[in-house]
């Protein structure tokens, strides 16, 4: 749960309180280290350079053994580290500076410490892209991590410290978040999203019993949910982008919406469907290749390679077109309004301008992706802004609509009506943070 009048120092000993059980090969440095480092950037995210704030990440790593435990495969996208002729000390004007030259989707910084406690700059880390990418599920694959844990400035007074691909903690100004609530996967949004993917499961089920009639769709059943719930996370993901703010509703019910701009766009649901489809396609047309190479067999056939190539770039070209029909309709929220959705993901329109004014005496906010009762605290819903009030307006008179806002500065909150209540979920999780097996669970 997020503790509010939190400071660089509360963030300090909760990492410090995660690596101690963690199974990394790098050392835990003392909690003074921290304090320091989390300090300087929580100070720096403050600064501007050439007239933008600064967005920067950075990488303790040791630079006596930076890659203690190295793959044996090592694959051609793999980080290295570009280390300078001589070390930076880390004060805020350093990391300002060098900050321009290390952008966070391509690169991090690379610091450590002395014997002292200090910290410096000793170097850049490339291929920094495949790991974001995968962060917003750009990519099937996440590239292995180098050093004990990143440390990321994405807005004023904003940290974000991963361990892998694990969110250790944010601090947000004066807020820690210890952890986002998987909304999309369990709980009562997790089963609108899932009852709403029905027609998506319904068309890949007969996909299956007509093209691939020895596959079961039950082996795919969660991999169709996970493609609904990535696409719609990659949406906001989108929209978090822009910094401009946004709101978005998925429903059947179009009452009390005054739409400015009507549209009718399918295709976002037609991709999905579709990508579904080519990567069933390349699984299997893989798995048979792999299974005739198994069995002793030194070549494939004609038709097999040419089954696998043809899939595999369908596929592709499919996940190109996802990719630009989130672009496409992220950027519409950069209109006032509301971007409207079916059940399906097919958009309706945006700009939409929620008509209704009826609201709940009072919400109850969830920490908790499951919401169960003893979690959930009182809110009075006047206590928020207009975009707010307005989505639990809507969400309220019409059960089963799901709303998001995104506020201006990034934080994303969702809102549900469960029975007899308005329940509201902040801080939910977009990006594909997965547990790391190195970290252990406290005892």
């Amino acid at each position: 749960m997020a503790s509010e009048n939190s400071k660089t120092t509360d963030l300090a000993k909760h990492v410090l309180s995660k690596l101690e059980h963690s199974r990394s090969s790098f050392a835990v440095p003392p909690l003074k280290v921290l304090e320091d480092l989390f300090e300087c950037l929580f100070y720096a995210s403050m600064r501007t350079e050439e007239s933008e704030h600064i967005k920067v990440a950075l990488t303790l790593i040791d630079p006596l053994n930076p890659d203690p435990n190295p793959p044996r495969k090592i694959v051609s996208e793999r980080w290295s580290c570009v280390e300078f002729n001589q070390r930076i000390p880390l004060d805020i004007k350093s990391l300002v500076k060098l900050s321009k030259a290390a952008d966070p989707a391509g690169s991090s910084i690379a610091i450590y410490y002395n014997e002292s406690g200090q910290l410096f700059i000793w170097g850049l880390i490339d291929q920094a892209m495949h790991y974001q990418s995968f962060l917003n599920y750009e990519s099937e694959s996440g590239s292995e991590q180098p050093g004990l844990f990143q440390v990321f400035i994405n807005d004023i007074g904003t940290l974000n410290v991963l361990f892998d691909y694990e969110m250790l903690a944010t601090l947000k100004q004066n807020v820690l978040v210890p952890r986002y609530p998987d909304v999309f996967t369990i709980g009562p949004i997790s089963k609108v999203l899932r009852k709403n993917a029905e027609p998506l499961k319904a068309e890949v089920r007969k996909f299956i019993e007509t093209e691939h009639t020895d596959e079961s769709f039950s082996d795919w059943d969660g991999f169709v949910d996970s493609l609904w719930i990535q696409t719609l996370s990659r949406l906001l993901l989108k929209i978090q982008g822009y910094r401009h703010g946004g709101a978005l509703v998925i429903t059947d019910n179009l009452a009390d919406l005054d739409i400015k701009y009507n549209i009718h766009y399918r295709r976002l649901s037609i991709a999905i469907c579709n990508y579904a489809k080519q990567s069933i396609n390349s699984y299997l047309s893989e798995s048979k290749i792999e299974q005739r190479l198994g069995i002793g067999k030194q070549t494939i056939t004609k038709n097999q390679y040419l089954s696998e190539s043809h899939s595999y770039h369908t596929k592709l070209e499919v996940a190109n077109e996802i990719k630009g029909a989130v672009s496409f309709l992220a950027s519409q929220t950069c209109v006032d309004g509301v971007l409207l959705f079916e059940r399906d993901m097919v958009a309706k329109g945006f700009g939409a301008v929620i008509r209704t004014k009826k609201m709940p005496r009072k919400i109850f906010i969830s920490p908790t992706a499951t919401a169960t009762m003893k979690s959930l605290e009182e809110a009075d819903p006047k206590h928020f802004g207009t975009r707010h009030r307005s989505m639990i307006s809507f969400c309220w008179t019409h059960p089963g609509s799901l709303g998001l806002v995104i506020s201006q500065d990034g934080e994303i909150r969702a809102f549900l009506k469960v029975e007899d209540r308005l329940i509201m979920w902040e801080n939910i999780k977009t990006q594909q943070f997965i547990k790391s097996r190195k970290l252990k669970a406290r005892p």
